[in-house]
């Protein structure tokens, strides 16, 4: 299986999800939040697609690509899981590098927020893609989905009513 920056992602956020996202139990497309997600993506920019490209290369899509300054735009509703998005990002970076892009840089823009942020990809950053690789796979390639931990963030999670339905206390 290639891992994807959505890996990366879920790998920050919650182990559970990776492992439930990755053995094709998906719950996304039912989720509202996801949806406002794509609304946000696609009416946020709209002049955009003129200039700048989505992009798939190494296995990744990313929102836009500026193939001119080299940059790698991803477009996010929210900043609560902003450490989730910046190694998302750093991933992306991470394979574009791989396919010979040198010099790659990123932003990560938050629209309703009005807030952007530059990301850097370091060599230590490098380095964690690499073990957070092997980790990734790891997770993946368990043969039972790991254990539920309760967290601020599951109430607005599109597995929450998969991961709760037998759950009697609130989280």
């Amino acid at each position: 299986m290639e891992i994807t920056g959505t890996h990366f992602n879920y790998y920050q956020v919650c182990h559970r999800k990776l492992w439930l996202f990755a053995n094709g139990i998906n719950f996304e497309h039912t989720s509202d939040a996801v949806y406002e997600g794509k609304l946000i993506h696609e009416r946020s920019y709209p002049q955009r697609s003129a200039k700048y490209e989505e992009m798939e290369i190494g296995g990744i899509k990313v929102d836009f690509y500026d193939a001119k300054n080299k940059v790698i735009h991803e477009i996010k509703k929210s900043n609560k899981v902003e450490r989730a998005h910046e190694w998302q990002l750093k991933y992306y970076m991470y394979v574009f590098e791989q396919c010979g892009v040198d010099g790659i840089g990123g932003i990560l823009e938050y629209p309703t927020l009005r807030r952007t942020q530059r990301v850097e990809l370091t060599d230590e950053d490098r380095d964690e893609i690499g073990r957070m690789k092997v980790e990734i796979a790891g997770i993946i390639g368990q043969e039972e989905c790991p254990a539920l931990r309760k967290k601020g963030l599951c109430k607005s999670c599109s597995y929450y009513e998969f991961c709760f339905t037998n759950e009697c206390e609130d989280v």
